[in-house]
């Protein structure tokens, strides 16, 4: 651009461009996921790698832990629950936000779309933010937010003021406390959750660096850059034609051919010295402990896992370590924002995870038959748990062994009764002529 179209413009289009381009970034937190913190520098790890939620996300490794916890808990079953004054609990169905949860939270997303993205959220930026839409009092809508376009303020009164910068219009608006549900991951203070991908910037970085390295190499074909020594002094035009021969072997392979005591000397360490698989592999266990997933479910099987020898122990460590804790945060955050004080006495929400310990047929089976055969559940319960249709009567009756007798109705027995006499006698079956 010339001095005289410079001096052309007028000043106040050239302030009114820059505010428009800074205009977005007033009030908000800088986070790590942000373009605008990558310029500051404030994702740039060890290693020299510029870190963000998107280039950790193409770590093989980081993809695959946010897509296996997000996934999962996404797929299971979401129940909104009754609870009665005996203890017992039913499906609130008739509840507006059992629809929301269960089904369809907004006109845009499916049920399993919507979890997905709330615990991609808590697991890339250390929180989740849904706003609430209300149709007079009543709840209608939850609407994801990305969290990185979300920022707090609190006000002298003590109340939180949250401002968004709506990609949809380009401006910031402001949500009122009681419209937004606020979801933090793990956290020092309790309300402000912790980003793996800014506290792990090194970790991620390391292995960026790694697999950057790798490519590289390959990308030379495994060919190292070095020197062409000689023991004379080359004219320009020599020097010349060794660095093209030189050149045109490194990019289309073949045998250098060097003259007059010339020797090659490579520069760099070779991927073995420099145990390049081992590194990657490294990375591989570093970023599965900053999700805190074993790295055996993401496909790295290198060395044994110590959480059991079966599927059925590896998916109980997997549920018990990783995806409970997580399922717990999200329900108590839900019962928070979500349910009125008077709800919160008898409504909760739960993720079904059971269904993810229903091991194979024979498992199942035996597992029925004892908890049928104590009087646990009915035989109704069992087929609910199958999907299979309930059948009523006395298949919704519990029941108990019929071989089992409490030990004070066997002392009670008059002499030369039989165990099945008393059996009778206790169940109330016992024929009037017989008792005579």
């Amino acid at each position: 651009m010339t001095q005289a179209a410079t001096n052309a413009r007028p000043p106040g289009r050239i302030k009114s461009a820059l505010l428009g381009a800074v205009a977005g970034w007033f009030g908000r937190h800088v986070v790590l996921g942000d373009p605008f913190a990558g310029a500051l520098g404030a994702s740039d790890a060890w290693s020299g790698q510029r870190v963000t939620v998107n280039s950790a996300l193409q770590l093989s490794a980081a993809w695959a832990c946010v897509r296996l916890i997000s996934e999962t808990v996404s797929t299971l079953p979401f129940g909104l629950y009754r609870r009665a004054g005996d203890g017992s609990r039913t499906a609130a169905s008739d509840h507006p936000l059992y629809g929301l949860l269960h089904h369809q939270p907004n006109a845009d997303m499916t049920a399993v779309s919507f979890w997905q993205a709330i615990f991609a959220s808590l697991l890339l930026w250390g929180r989740a933010c849904v706003e609430k839409r209300y149709m007079g009092t009543t709840l209608v809508a939850l609407d994801f937010l990305m969290p990185d376009l979300v920022s707090c303020r609190r006000l002298a009164s003590g109340t939180v003021v949250w401002e968004y910068a709506d990609p949809a219009t380009g401006r910031v608006r402001e949500i009122p406390e009681s419209g937004m549900w606020y979801t933090p991951a793990f956290s020092i203070d309790g309300i402000n959750g912790l980003s793996p991908i800014s506290y792990g910037a090194h970790v991620f970085g390391g292995a960026m660096a790694a697999e950057r390295a790798a490519s590289e190499t390959f990308k030379n074909g495994m060919k190292s850059p070095g020197l062409v020594t000689m023991n004379s002094i080359l004219k320009a035009e020599q020097r010349e034609d060794v660095r093209k021969h030189v050149a045109t072997v490194g990019r289309q392979g073949g045998i250098m051919v060097l003259e007059a005591g010339a020797s090659f000397q490579a520069l760099q360490m070779n991927p073995e010295d420099a145990e390049l698989l081992a590194t990657r592999g490294f990375g591989v266990e570093e970023v599965c402990r900053w999700f805190r997933v074993p790295p055996f479910m993401i496909g790295h099987a290198e060395k044994s896992t110590s959480w059991g020898t079966g599927i059925e122990q590896q998916m109980i460590g997997f549920i018990t370590f990783v995806l409970r804790p997580w399922c717990v945060r999200v329900e108590q955050s839900m019962r928070r924002s979500l349910l009125t004080p008077a709800e919160r006495q008898t409504m909760s929400g739960e993720f079904a995870l059971e269904g993810l310990l229903r091991g194979d047929s024979a498992s199942r089976a035996t597992f029925y038959s004892q908890m049928t055969q104590n009087g646990i559940y009915t035989r109704d319960d069992c087929r609910r748990k199958e999907n299979m249709p309930t059948i009523g009567g006395n298949a919704d009756v519990l029941t108990v062994q019929s071989n089992l007798l409490p030990i004070d109705q066997l002392g009670a027995a008059p002499p030369g009764t039989t165990t099945a006499d008393a059996l009778k006698a206790w169940l109330g079956l016992e024929e009037k002529g017989n008792s005579q």
